[in-house]
C-alpha cells in the first residue's frame, strides 16, 4: 500500500515524503517504469542498468565505538570511521530525502526465528525495493502487522558524499553503525549492497550466540544429508549446488546453529553471463520470469534478455525469490552438514580436482579462501594471480578470521562432517597452457564424495600442500586425480606448485597470531615466496 506524508519515518527525521510501504511486485514494476529505472523484458523480468556494476568494498566503513573497538578485526576491508562522520552524513541524507518518493520494505534476514533479525529497508529506487523483497525473507501478513524493525537500511543512490567535507573515500559510501543498528548508503545504484550490508551485520552478531555465519550455498539429498559449498565468484558455488537430485536450501548465505543449517535469504542472486539453458535450466527459467530483477543484462532487438552479451559488465545478475526454483527446501532450514566442499578455481593448475582435508587443513584452507584471477578479468592481469579472500568472503567478515575458523572447526568436530577441497579451475598446465576442469568430472567427484563412495577408497598424500588425493573415483580417469600426472612437463608442475605454495605461506603470515599453532603447522611444506 502507499502512504503519503506519514509518521513511518519520523524517528529518522524524515517528516515530508511520499512513502510506499511494503509495495507488491505489480506496484514496484509500475513505479520502476514510471521513474525510468529500467524496462520490462518481453519474457517478463524487470531489467535495469546501474551506474556501478559491482560492490564498492573500499567504500564500506564500520563505526568505531565502545562495542566495535576491540571486537572488529580492523584492517583490510574493515575500515573504522568515527560516530561524528556517520551522524553528519545521516543528517544530510535525511534532509535530502525530504519531499522525495521513498520505498519501504519490512523483511527478515534469516529463516530461523531464533536467529533472524527484522530489517526495514528504505530506498528511493523502486527496483531496489523489489530486489529487497526478492532477496530477503518476507514476513507473513500477521508478522507484518506487528513488525518492529531491529535494523534499518537507508539507501539513497542519488545522494553523493563530498569526500573532503564528509570524511569518506569517495562520493560512494556504505557506513555500518552497530550501536544505532543502522546502515546508510549512497552514491551507488548496485542493489547487492543492500543484501551484503546485512550479511556483514549477521557475520558480526551471530558468533556471539555460537552460530557460524557462512558465505556458502547449501543443499540436501533424499536421505536428509546436507552439503555446504563455499567458494568465491566463478568457482561454481551456485552451479554445483543447483543439483536436480538434491533440494536447494540456499545459494549464498547461511548460518549453522546447534540444530543445523538455515538460509539467511529468501531469494537467489545468480551471476548469469553466458548462462547455459541446458546445463542450468532452473536458473535460466528465472531469467525469463515476471518478478525477477535482471541487473545489467542487455535486451536484444526483440526485447529478450541476451545472456551472452557482456558489453555492460561480466557481472550480470538475476535476483529472484527462491520459490521460483522447483526443487527447494521451502522452510529454508535443514539438519547438520554431512559434507562441506571448499571450491577453488586454481588457474595455476596445481591443486587436485578433489582432496580430503584434515581438521587443521580445514581451518587453514578456510582462512586462506584461495582462488585465482585469470588474464583478461581485470586490466593489467596478464598471468594467473592468486586471490585470497578470508573465510571465502573477506569483505563481509568483521571479526578475526581465526574466530570464524575455530567456530567452524567446532561445528565440524561435533557433527562429524567431512571436508573436501575441490579445484574447478585448470588442469594439465596453468591458464593458457592447460584446460579448464571438466564439469562432468567435477560433478562425478562431488557426487562420489557426498554419496560416501570414497569412504573405502585408498588416498595418497601429495608433497607440496600435504593434501590427500583419492586413487580412484568412479567415472573419473585415474590420470585426472593427481594433478602432477596431468602435466606433460613434470618439472614445470613442480616449479609452479612450489610457487603457489609460497604464495599461500606468505598470505597466511598476517593470521598467525590469531590461530592455533597446529593450523599454522599445516601450511604447505615446500614453498617459495
Amino acid at each position: 500500500m502507499s502512504l503519503t506524508h506519514t509518521s513511518l519515518l519520523q524517528d529518522l527525521g524524515i517528516t515530508d515524503a511520499t512513502i510506499h510501504h511494503n509495495p507488491g511486485v505489480d506496484e514496484l514494476y509500475a513505479a520502476a517504469l514510471r521513474l525510468g529505472e529500467g524496462e520490462r523484458a518481453a519474457s517478463g523480468p524487470l531489467t535495469v542498468r546501474t551506474d556501478k556494476t559491482g560492490r564498492s568494498p573500499k567504500d564500506r566503513f564500520i563505526v568505531e565505538d565502545d562495542q566495535t573497538r576491540d571486537s572488529v578485526w580492523w584492517g583490510g576491508f574493515n575500515t573504522p570511521i568515527q560516530t561524528a562522520v556517520f551522524d553528519r552524513l545521516l543528517d544530510k541524507m535525511t534532509h535530502y530525502a525530504q519531499g522525495r518518493e521513498l520505498f519501504v520494505q519490512d523483511v527478515y534476514a534469516g529463516t530461523d526465528p531464533r536467529h533472524r533479525i527484522a530489517v526495514r529497508v528504505i530506498t528511493e529506487m523502486a527496483y531496489h525495493s523489489l530486489f529487497v523483497q526478492n532477496m530477503f525473507v518476507r514476513p507473513t501478513d500477521e508478522e507484518r502487522g506487528n513488525f518492529q524493525p531491529e535494523w534499518t537500511v537507508l539507501n539513497i543512490p542519488s545522494f553523493k558524499a563530498d569526500p573532503e567535507r564528509d570524511g569518506v573515500r569517495s562520493d560512494t559510501f556504505i557506513l555500518v553503525n552497530f550501536e544505532r543498528k543502522m546502515i546508510i548508503a549512497g552514491g551507488t545504484q548496485y542493489a547487492g549492497e543492500n543484501k551484503k550490508g546485512i550479511f556483514g551485520v549477521l557475520n558480526y552478531l551471530l558468533p556471539a550466540s555460537g552460530v557460524m555465519p557462512m558465505h556458502c550455498s547449501a543443499n540436501v539429498g533424499e536421505g536428509g544429508d546436507v552439503a555446504l559449498f563455499f567458494g568465491l565468484s566463478g568457482t561454481g558455488k551456485t552451479t554445483l549446488s543447483a543439483d536436480p537430485n538434491r533440494r536447494l536450501i540456499g545459494d549464498d548465505e547461511h548460518g549453522w546453529t546447534d540444530e543445523g543449517v538455515f538460509n539467511f535469504e529468501g531469494g537467489c542472486y545468480a551471476k548469469v553471463i553466458n548462462l547455459n539453458p541446458e546445463a542450468e535450466p532452473a536458473i535460466y527459467r528465472t531469467t525469463q520470469t515476471y518478478g525477477t530483477v535482471l541487473e545489467n543484462v542487455v535486451l536484444d532487438a526483440d526485447g529478450m534478455p541476451d545472456l551472452n552479451d557482456g558489453s555492460l559488465t561480466e557481472n550480470t545478475r538475476s535476483a529472484y525469490p527462491i520459490t521460483q526454483i522447483d526443487n527447494i527446501v521451502e522452510a529454508g532450514r535443514a539438519g547438520h552438514p554431512k559434507n562441506i566442499v571448499f571450491l577453488t578455481a586454481d588457474a595455476f593448475g596445481v591443486l587436485p580436482p578433489l582432496s580430503r582435508l584434515t581438521p587443521e587443513q580445514t581451518m587453514y584452507q578456510f582462512i586462506s579462501g584461495f582462488t585465482a584471477k585469470i588474464p583478461g578479468t581485470e586490466q593489467g592481469v596478464t598471468e594467473p594471480q592468486p586471490t585470497f579472500s578470508t573465510c571465502f568472503g573477506a569483505p563481509f567478515m568483521p571479526r578475526h578470521p581465526g574466530e570464524y575458523a575455530r567456530l567452524l572447526a567446532q561445528k565440524v568436530q561435533e557433527s562429524g562432517a567431512r571436508v573436501w577441497l575441490v579445484n574447478t579451475g585448470w588442469t594439465g598446465g596453468q591458464y593458457g597452457e592447460g584446460h579448464r576442469m571438466s564439469i562432468k568430472h567435477t560433478r562425478a567427484l562431488i557426487n562420489a564424495a557426498l554419496s560416501g563412495e570414497l569412504d573405502d577408497v585408498k588416498f595418497e598424500r601429495e608433497p607440496f600442500f600435504g593434501l590427500e588425493i583419492p586413487t580412484e573415483v568412479p567415472g573419473v580417469p585415474a590420470e585426472v586425480l593427481n594433478p602432477r600426472d596431468a602435466w606433460a612437463d613434470k618439472d614445470a608442475y613442480d616449479r609452479t606448485a612450489r610457487k603457489l605454495a609460497g604464495m599461500f605461506r606468505e598470505n597466511f603470515k598476517r593470521f598467525e597470531d590469531g590461530v592455533d599453532p597446529a593450523v599454522t603447522a599445516s601450511m604447505p611444506e615446500h614453498g617459495e615466496a
